[in-house]
């Protein structure tokens, strides 16, 4: 197990960053190349130690986190524990069981151009990682990519963020009880660190939020050729077809959208139902929701709230969008806004023409499969799609004519939830994948080794005539 190395304090770190300016971001990476170059982090045995002592860490500290994600979201235990804690715990023992396996160089085949060579793939590590975490699950999403970061060898800073302060002072308190500086660290505070941060040569930069920062994450990293993994977003669809089992539907698409009051990156941002079964649906809908949360969710304690005023107002706007069906109260002083759908939207709408990211459910109605397709590719492809129907070649229709990051057929969320699922967006709503496997992927560089004989030195690669005449016979 790691024993406690003390670094500087929080408290310090605010305090030397306003008397020394930039110097202590250029400090936490100078330590941290000095430490990966001593080739520790790169001992399986070192790995797995650290990944043991962070699985420990999280599993002696739940009621901790717990109590953190209520003061910073009024998050339930349920849901803390659900999202937050199960399935980093659940990633971890992955991870534990088959790194030895992803670390091992690979001999591959070798081709005819290339004859009595052995070829090799090498894993190792890029080096020195920041990850820049979101608010709305702040614990999981600061912890989740460190996973791969130990797992590949690498050191890693995190940067949480400053809209979940309690949540970030506790990943910087068990950061520091349990790791060395030089190895893991939690650098605290606002944009001007992030920007601080970023204008550093990191090996690889993993950020988890919106398009907007993510684009300006991609634009600091370019400045050092920086490989990054973007973690976004965008307008996630679920389509629910005539043939969809209706209280299936309804209840896991409510779960879905209305988890973390909508703050979920994957959660449904619009749905659109066949006009056979809209008002039907609507209503099982309205009853999944007071099933969950009550007939008023402002008033149930389990029920999250949003994050800040900001985003409070911002969401509220919404609310005057086509006609709502059900819900739109508020609770302005608690930043709390009740489940609320909306009919009669259309694409030029203000909630349709971004991310809504909260507990505001557009429904729009649909007669033709086709014409469904054709509207979601005009859009940026999404982070996730759900479909609900049990005819196959629907599924395969959906899967092979629109482009997403991931996504559900008859579920909602829950690909998140498996480590042998890669997770990750095209285009506009991210690059690269992470969990399980792929998080180890994520931070990972596979060099690739040619290792030649020098028993015989083959002549055709030399030039002449005559081994011109080889290569083409080698080559047909």
């Amino acid at each position: 197990m790691f024993k406690r190395v003390k670094p500087f304090s929080c408290r310090r770190y605010i305090k030397l960053k306003v008397e020394r300016g930039k110097s202590m971001e250029k400090n936490i990476l100078a330590q941290q190349k000095a430490f990966f170059h001593t080739g520790k982090t790169k001992a399986l045995t070192y790995r797995l130690d650290a990944l043991y002592t962070l699985r420990s860490l999280i599993k002696k500290n739940e009621n901790s986190i717990a109590e953190a994600l209520q003061k910073d979201l009024r998050k339930s235990f349920f849901d803390s524990f659900l999202t937050e804690i199960a399935v980093l715990l659940e990633e971890i023992k992955f991870t534990i069981k088959h790194v030895k396996k992803w670390s091992r160089p690979a001999k591959v085949k070798s081709s005819l151009t290339t004859f009595g060579s052995k070829s090799m793939i090498y894993p190792e590590p890029y080096g020195n990682t920041l990850i820049i975490a979101p608010w709305n699950y702040p614990f999981q999403l600061a912890i989740a990519p460190l996973i791969g970061a130990i797992a590949a060898g690498n050191t890693a800073v995190i940067k949480p963020s400053e809209l979940t302060p309690h949540t970030s002072r506790l990943i910087a308190h068990l950061i520091e009880e349990h790791f060395p500086a030089e190895y893991i660290t939690v650098v605290e505070g606002g944009v001007e660190v992030s920007e601080n941060l970023l204008e550093e040569s990191w090996d690889h930069i993993f950020f988890t939020g919106s398009v907007a920062v993510g684009r300006h994450i991609m634009k600091a990293a370019a400045n050092h050729l920086t490989p990054v993994t973007l973690e976004l977003g965008g307008k996630s669809p679920a389509i629910i077809h005539h043939d969809a089992q209706m209280n299936h539907a309804a209840k896991r698409l409510v779960w879905g959208k209305f988890l973390n009051a909508g703050q979920t990156c994957v959660a449904p941002d619009f749905v659109y139902v066949h006009q056979e079964i809209h008002d039907k649906f609507l209503k099982e809908v309205t009853a999944q929701i007071e099933s969950l949360y009550g007939e008023n969710a402002i008033e149930n304690t389990a029920y999250t709230k949003i994050v800040n005023e900001k985003h409070f107002k911002r969401l509220a706007t919404f609310l005057t969008n086509g006609q709502s069906f059900y819900g739109g109260r508020v609770d302005e002083s608690n930043h709390l806004i009740e489940p609320t759908i909306l009919t009669e939207i259309n694409w030029q709408d203000p909630i349709m023409q971004d991310e809504i990211f909260g507990p505001i459910l557009p429904v729009l109605s649909y007669k033709e499969l086709d014409d469904v397709i054709s509207k979601i590719n005009e859009q940026p492809k999404p982070l996730a799609l759900y479909l609900f129907s049990d005819d196959k070649k629907v599924q395969q229709k959906i899967l092979q004519s629109i482009s997403f990051g991931g996504g559900c057929i008859n579920d909602t969320v829950m690909h998140l939830s498996s480590p042998h699922l890669p997770f990750g967006g095209v285009g506009n709503s991210g690059i690269g994948s992470y969990h399980g496997r792929a998080s180890f992927d994520a931070f990972t560089h596979y060099k690739s080794v040619l290792k030649q004989t020098t028993k015989v030195d083959f002549p055709f690669r030399y030039p002449s005539e005559k081994s011109l005449k080889l290569l083409k016979k080698l080559i047909k």
